[in-house]
């Protein structure tokens, strides 16, 4: 089995601010180290970067950003997600304004699963 791959500086970085959040919960994803809203998964550890849900609608606004990739783990494209690549894990704290629309995103469905 391969060993999971993540940048622990980029955990550190991104604990200080998403943990401060008070609907924002540590936890894992494949055995990276992610975070949830409500329940669902936002954002995730990934390799060099970190993958975050984002409103479809968003995406491609969002790939326009020379850091912003499209999540494709084994080849297979996530429609809404994306990978941010930063080369300086303290660089993810200019994302603030990705992460906080990625919970408003992730809390709007998890209320709509809970609404059915």
């Amino acid at each position: 089995m391969n060993k999971v791959q993540f940048n622990p500086k980029h955990k550190e970085v991104l604990d200080s601010f998403l943990l401060n959040h008070p609907l924002v919960k540590s936890g894992k994803m494949y055995g990276h180290p992610a975070y949830y809203v409500e329940g669902k998964l936002f954002a995730s550890l990934y390799m060099d970067g970190v993958c975050v849900k984002v409103p479809e609608t968003s995406v491609k606004e969002l790939l326009k950003r020379k850091e912003i990739f499209p999540f494709e783990p084994m080849g297979r494209k996530m429609r809404e997600w994306i990978l941010i690549v930063r080369g300086d894990s303290e660089d993810y704290i200019e994302d603030k304004d990705i992460f906080n629309e990625s919970i408003k995103f992730a809390s709007s469905l998890a209320r709509e699963n809970l609404n059915k």
